[in-house]
């Protein structure tokens, strides 16, 4: 970890799909979704870093490049002062296993990521198995210990995935995660697929287990209510892109890119008859296509304050005003530069 609390660092995280038009006989290479592009940012140690924008825009591509469960086209990720990008190319299984233990993922769809056919003890003791770091006499003990922690009982250990409701199997997800003692927990869209009445109580405890083990988030959503009820930093992103990273409150109440704007203007009022309501502002058209993304600022075509310089060059995430960065013409104090063709 660095000096200044740094626990995570991305720098130019880069990452295109190859889409292919099928002949006959072969197929031709005919262009790239850009998922994610040229993506730079810090986590520091303990705090929980807020990840959101529309379905697609390349914030759960973010999380597995991070995590290595993709395999990043350029860029490097830094965990700890590490490069854990050359760690993961060299193939060292004990070294691949320790970064592991450390950096660990509570996927969106419960239902999905727990396997059926595994009764809630073997699922949780299954890394115990695989990173050998608990002796198997202690195994029992561990797995009640954790399955207390996360607000289920013993009997529960015994029951299979189907038996249980979406928010008790988003603990069991949780319970898994926690196995190995991660210090990094990625966490991508932990409570979309719950009920509402549900959705408190899970983020409840991942703020409860924060606090007792001083856990790093990095919490991935599209629900922009509860991104605030429990991030510090966060980060906008959209085409692939960040266009405006900020503390929580400095975001939510000054934002400064007009695609946070608009987003924020969505946020439903909870007291439909509160006289004070945010003006929603509906953007035109729709989001453009990540295989072939409009040049300069690809947020433009929807743009309400579009220049000619937006169309030509692309604005880089700039700090603005004290821990405040923004992607922006509008906001950069320095002149655009032009958009390198190819970069």
């Amino acid at each position: 970890m660095s000096s200044d609390g740094t626990i995570l660092t991305t720098e130019g995280l880069l990452k295109y799909y190859p889409v292919w038009s099928r002949g006959i006989f072969l197929k031709k290479r005919v262009g790239d979704v850009h998922a994610v592009d040229n993506v730079s940012f810090s986590v520091k140690k303990g705090e929980t870093f807020g990840l959101v924008g529309e379905s697609g825009c390349g914030k759960t591509t973010t999380a597995k490049l991070i995590l290595q469960l993709e395999v990043p086209d350029q860029g490097e990720v830094i965990f700890e002062g590490n490069n854990i990008t050359k760690v993961f190319q060299s193939g060292n299984r004990t070294e691949v296993l320790a970064l592991r233990r450390k950096m660990q993922y509570v996927f969106q769809n419960p239902y999905a990521s727990l396997d059926p056919r595994m009764t809630v003890a073997d699922i949780i003791t299954e890394p115990f198995a695989i990173h050998q770091h608990i002796p198997k006499s202690k195994w029992t003990d561990r797995l009640l210990e954790l399955i207390h922690l996360v607000g289920l009982e013993d009997y529960h250990t015994q029951r299979y995935p189907h038996e249980f409701s979406g928010g008790q199997r988003q603990r069991i997800c949780i319970a898994r995660a926690l196995a190995v003692e991660p210090e990094l927990l990625i966490t991508d869209e932990p409570v979309a697929s719950l009920d509402v009445s549900i959705r408190a109580q899970v983020l409840n405890l991942l703020d409860d287990l924060q606090r007792k083990f001083g856990l790093t988030y990095i919490y991935i959503s599209h629900d922009l209510s509860t991104v605030r009820h429990i991030s510090d930093r966060v980060a906008v992103m959209y085409l692939g892109k960040f266009v405006e990273l900020a503390d929580v409150e400095e975001l939510y109440d000054k934002p400064l890119h007009p695609y946070t704007e608009a987003l924020l203007s969505a946020i439903p009022i909870p007291d439909p008859t509160d006289k004070i309501k945010t003006k929603r502002i509906l953007l035109p058209g729709e989001v453009p296509s990540p295989i072939n993304p409009p040049s300069g600022c690809r947020f433009h075509p929807r743009c309400n304050y579009a220049m000619d310089m937006c169309k030509r060059s692309e604005p880089a995430l700039e700090e603005v005003k004290t821990d405040h960065f923004v992607a922006c013409f509008l906001h950069h104090k320095t002149k655009a530069k032009p958009l390198k063709m190819g970069a």
